[in-house]
């Protein structure tokens, strides 16, 4: 079987040949210039007299003769000096001598070519160098205008629909992708045509790059994956440029998957800024991306992904029919997607047999993909901290808790005054919530520093996914948010400065519940609070707050004074029926430092379902 040379290896063979050659040359310069020796005019008319010369050439600024010697070699001699009457001296003797017009032409021009010529390939040397680790720069002047994009083909991406999970609907909606890219004829037999576009829409770390990779991987072409911001260059013109560059490597590949992420730092509305101006080059970019879109037919294989988690900021001509014709929702996945989810990452961790998956996902609301990648990945640091050989439950609670509140500070220590504060603040808070009716279940509790400024924390289980809230509900959240400052004025008497995130809190949800979502009848069912800014509205135009008069606002100040004084005024009046169950519970967390779902429930009894 033949060997293929290494090509490095030749290279530094090639290395080796040209520095044994320049030793060789630098050699015999060396013995050259040892064989010429420049002696005073004196002796040489002085070894001229004496018949020692065999030889003379004279020259512009030198006078160069060669000596006979007893073993029939000649040395040369240099004398530098030339006089006019040179030729009339030199004929006294009987040597033959020779006149030498020298030409410096070539010399002179060397002296100038060559430094310049070094000045520019080190120069040149160094743009590249700085092209090549900036990803172009300003070293890639010959391919300013060309595509960054990334060529991926099947076996590249490594991802196909198998590995994407928790987005069930987008996959459907994806799946049709797929199959006009694998026979494009037999899906658009009954006159039906492929979107243009296809517009990945979702927060961040919901999986819209794996599952634009997993499109690419399903169908086997080649996918074309390109940042947004990598077609907005310093020069005008570049990034329209490459996104001519792009279609063009793409329609010569098709069928194809063009894929731009973080689109709207490519596609953001034009004169969104109003009089302020705008970016040229950004328009420019998109007014090509615009005009691309345009230009290329469906039926010929190539389909446009594009990802963003900011679909309000986009040019409408951008999501308008024929270019972005489907948006598709990848959103935070619920319980059941969660579940599915870690099944995916725990392929790659040693999982402790027992380990119940529907736990861990009751205890990640909210939680995107990336996240609980993150968190499997956290759980196995937490096994392999403790020399354990499985990834059990104990480890996702101590990954969910890094996560949630921070690492745990062992370094920040308390003093015991401070310490009984935290404990009845955070006892404040769990019995609260295990005493109204609905809330969600306490999973722990505890007094260790956690994070920047967590001096304690209450973790509660929600039991399943919420999509709407009763005010009831929502007032029962901001009294358990409260619990924790009225069980410091019901036993100390005084306030301290813990509860300042709690406050915060609560002063959101109180003028939400006025503000938005109008459940304060005195106050009528209007929406008072701005919208988000939605520049598909209308261009150029940032909505301001909702015009109301000093009295309406008199009064919305009151009604969130009102929902939150209530609130607090309930909280406290329940621990105060329950005094007994907050310092028994106090003490024994300040004894074990934390408290868990079970250790409570043994502490409080029949606590659960007592009324405010």
């Amino acid at each position: 079987m033949a060997i293929k040379p290494n090509p490095k290896m030749q290279w530094n063979i090639g290395y080796w040949l040209l520095a044994l050659l320049a030793v060789f040359t630098l050699q015999n310069i060396w013995q050259t210039q040892r064989t010429v020796e420049a002696v005073p005019y004196s002796e040489f008319e002085k070894a001229l007299s004496e018949g020692k010369v065999s030889e003379i050439v004279v020259g512009e600024t030198t006078i160069t003769g060669k000596l006979k010697t007893p073993e029939g070699r000649k040395t040369v001699i240099v004398a530098n000096r030339v006089e006019p009457d040179v030729a009339e001296r030199l004929s006294k003797f009987d040597v033959p001598y020779t006149r030498v017009v020298e030409s410096t032409f070539l010399r002179d021009l060397l002296s100038w070519v060559v430094p310049a010529l070094v000045f520019f390939g080190l120069w040149f040397f160094l743009i590249r160098r700085m092209a090549d680790k900036a990803g172009g720069g300003l070293g890639g002047f010959m391919s300013i205008g060309k595509s960054r994009a990334k060529v991926y083909v099947e076996t590249d991406t490594g991802v196909t629909f198998a590995d994407v999970a928790g987005v069930d609907e987008a996959k459907a909606e994806l799946q049709e992708i797929v199959s006009f890219l694998k026979n494009p004829k037999d899906y658009g037999r009954l006159g039906a045509r492929m979107p243009k576009g296809v517009l990945l829409v979702g927060p961040p770390g919901t999986g819209k790059t794996l599952l634009a990779k997993a499109v690419a991987g399903e169908a086997g072409v080649p996918f074309f994956s390109i940042s947004g911001s990598e077609f907005v260059e310093m020069f005008v013109g570049v990034g329209a440029a490459r996104v001519r560059d792009l279609f063009e490597q793409a329609r010569a590949k098709a069928p194809a998957i063009i894929f731009i992420d973080e689109l709207d730092a490519l596609g953001r509305a034009r004169g969104a800024a109003g009089p302020i101006g705008g970016h040229d080059e950004r328009e420019q970019t998109l007014q090509q991306l615009l005009v691309e879109l345009d230009g290329f037919d469906s039926s010929s294989g190539l389909v446009l992904l594009s990802a963003t988690n900011r679909p309000e900021i986009l040019d409408p001509a951008l999501l308008r029919a024929g270019r972005f014709d489907r948006q598709v929702l990848v959103d935070r996945p619920d319980k059941s997607g969660r579940v599915q989810i870690l099944k995916v990452h725990i392929k790659k961790i040693r999982l402790a047999t027992g380990v119940d998956l529907e736990q861990v996902a009751a205890l990640t609301t909210g939680f995107s993909g990336a996240d609980l990648a993150n968190l499997c990945n956290e759980a196995a640091l937490a096994a392999t901290r403790r020399d354990a050989a499985e990834v059990s439950l104990e480890d996702f609670t101590v990954a969910i808790e890094r996560i949630i509140a921070g690492l745990e500070k062992k370094n920040r220590v308390l003093n015991q005054r401070e310490r009984e504060v935290v404990a009845y603040h955070e006892m404040g808070h769990a019995l609260v919530a295990m005493s109204l009716p609905g809330s969600d279940p306490v999973h722990k509790v505890s007094i260790i520093p956690r994070g920047i400024g967590a001096l304690g924390y209450t973790i509660q289980r929600p039991t399943e996914d919420r999509f709407l809230m009763t005010r009831e509900e929502l007032e029962h959240k901001i009294m358990v948010l409260l619990g924790g400052r009225a069980a410091e004025k019901l036993v100390f008497g005084q306030l301290s400065t813990g509860a300042a995130d709690d406050l915060a809190k609560v002063t959101d949800i109180a003028r939400d519940m006025v503000m938005r979502y109008g459940m304060v009848e005195e106050i009528g069912y209007i929406a008072y609070e701005a919208q988000q800014p939605r520049f598909l509205d209308v261009q150029g135009y940032m909505p301001g707050g909702c015009p109301v008069s000093e009295d309406t606002q008199q009064r919305i100040d009151v009604a969130v004074r009102g929902i939150v004084m209530g609130a607090f005024d309930r909280a406290t009046e329940l621990l105060q029926m329950h005094r007994e169950v907050l310092e028994r519970c106090a003490r024994e967390l300040l004894v074990k430092e934390t408290l868990d779902e079970a250790a409570l429930k043994e502490l409080t009894g029949a606590l659960r379902g007592a009324t405010a």
